[in-house]
């Protein structure tokens, strides 16, 4: 999927939290995709385009961030976010989902399971965080960076000049040289679209999610939900810790499969890689 389609095809779901965006493509059951930080919904581009003949891939823009209209002051924690995901199945006529995340909508994802797990068939877990094993030094500098107001001189400077933004993420990309100048306008063009959207994409960043994140292990372990955790294992973002946590901590996880090389954002680096594995877990419980 290119930029031109992904934004022709979006939509926005109204709900009380909102105007939802997402885009959707395919039919069958519903798999539902949730990004993280700073991207959007057209991370997943290319797995959507390969899901699509067995699954109604749908993927969201969550609150703060990509193309989704909230109000200035929308709380953006991850209780929040997990809520409005509700909400915005509610609107969408959704029962149920194979809920698929990476980075924080992956740690989103796990709010989401704890608190309304008869909603999920599924649930698929990537790098994100994960209970009490982070932030680790890489983050608590992005902490900081995005703090300061002018990471948004910063970012403007990476609009104009894709590989820039190349630079500066290389750290979460095993090759950034993979990812095309337009998917880092379309990640950056509505966080930069005005002041209202530059403060609710720093605000997304909320060291109190640590809180929500310890909160629910109570209801992971009682999770029965069928949960496939698929992790790089050259990830500088999260600790090594983490995919065993999950593992020793959700009860109802059926494999746990190390990438080798991969780092936070494989999904959209390996977007066919990505879609085997869900189709492999998919029929596995089936």
């Amino acid at each position: 999927m290119k930029a031109a389609e992904f934004h022709q095809a979006r939509k926005f779901a109204d709900t009380t939290f909102g105007l939802i965006a997402y885009v959707e493509k395919g039919s069958g059951p519903v798999a539902l995709f949730i990004h993280g930080f700073p991207v959007n919904g057209f991370a997943w581009r290319d797995v959507l385009d390969d899901l699509a003949p067995a699954r109604r891939c749908i993927a969201l823009d969550l609150m703060g961030l990509g193309y989704t209209e909230i109000k200035a002051d929308q709380n953006l924690g991850f209780d929040q976010q997990a809520t409005m995901i509700a909400a915005f199945m509610d609107r969408m006529g959704l029962s149920q989902v194979d809920l698929v995340g990476n980075d924080s909508g992956a740690s989103i994802s796990q709010v989401f399971a704890a608190h309304y797990p008869s909603r999920l068939r599924s649930l698929t877990l990537t790098n994100c965080e994960v209970h009490d094993l982070w932030p680790n030094a890489m983050l608590k500098a992005a902490f900081d960076q995005f703090a300061d107001p002018s990471i948004v001189v910063g970012m403007k400077a990476m609009l104009g000049a894709p590989n820039i933004a190349r630079q500066a993420f290389a750290s979460v990309y095993e090759d950034a040289e993979r990812i095309p100048d337009e998917a880092f306008t379309t990640y950056f063009e509505p966080l930069l679209s005005s002041e209202e959207r530059s403060d609710s994409m720093r605000r997304f960043l909320n060291l109190g999610n640590l809180k929500v994140l310890t909160s629910i292990a109570p209801q992971l372990r009682e999770l029965k939900v069928p949960t496939l955790i698929a992790w790089g294992e050259a990830d500088t973002a999260f600790d090594l810790k983490s995919p065993e946590w999950l593992k020793n901590n959700i009860g109802g996880v059926k494999r746990l499969i190390m990438v080798p090389r991969a780092k936070l954002f494989f999904p959209e680096e390996h977007p066919k890689l990505m879609s085997v594995l869900l189709q492999e877990f998919w029929r596995s419980i089936a």
